[in-house]
């Protein structure tokens, strides 16, 4: 009797804290599995978006290769609208806007390069774009806007294709000493097997200054 007098004991109080703690826990239970429920979802509704984001992105391409115009801009819009958040609407901006660039269209170019700037959701992309649409500022001559996209930070691996773009944008100037200077802070930042050290060599070269120690060798 004494071990059923415990137990009884032991059930009141039990009964005693969940009348006082039970609905409490109950709905934390509630908020973690609903919580837990909505992670999940999101995670089947990010696979979903990325999936058909993608088969947009392939029309891209494909109108690209037909180098159908209409067709390229049409699938670009439809990811931006439809998929923003996802990496194929960014790396459709830039593609819809190499291709328009290709076709001389540098209106409809620069329009994707700013959706691309202002929407992107990684730093990379959105770094591309600037470098992209300070190229097309600099060759309608706006210097000060081209310039202006290039300050602030950029990710390392692109600083110095950054250099590199503000040395142009001072040649254009005839800036020819912060040219040089800016010519010398890519090279400096580049190793000799990247693809476009050899270009930047000779725009150095052709402005008389001493190239750089080559960088991580």
């Amino acid at each position: 009797m004494a071990y059923d007098h415990e137990e009884q004991e032991q059930l009141d109080a039990l009964k005693a804290w969940w009348k006082q703690y039970g609905n409490l826990i109950t709905w934390v239970m509630i908020v973690v599995l609903a919580a837990f429920s909505g992670w999940k979802a999101w995670g089947i509704y990010l696979t979903r978006q990325s999936g058909q984001a993608s088969m947009l992105f392939e029309e891209l391409q494909k109108a690209v290769q037909e180098k159908d115009k209409t067709k390229v801009l049409r699938a670009a819009s439809d990811v931006q609208e439809k998929y923003a958040s996802t990496d194929y609407a960014q790396m459709a901006g830039l593609l819809a806007a190499k291709f328009v660039f290709d076709e001389n269209d540098l209106k409809t170019a620069k329009s994707q390069l700013v959706w691309v700037q202002e929407n992107g959701k990684t730093v990379e992309f959105r770094s591309l774009a600037k470098i992209r649409l300070s190229g097309i500022l600099l060759d309608e001559k706006a210097y000060d806007e081209a310039a202006k996209l290039l300050t602030g930070a950029f990710p390392a691996d692109l600083a110095s294709v950054v250099a590199d773009r503000q040395g142009d944008i001072f040649m254009a100037q005839n800036r020819i000493d912060e040219a040089r200077a800016a010519y010398q802070s890519a090279l400096a930042k580049m190793t000799d097997k990247n693809p476009g050290y050899q270009l930047v060599q000779l725009k150095l070269d052709a402005v008389g200054g001493s190239t750089p120690a080559i960088a991580n060798k």
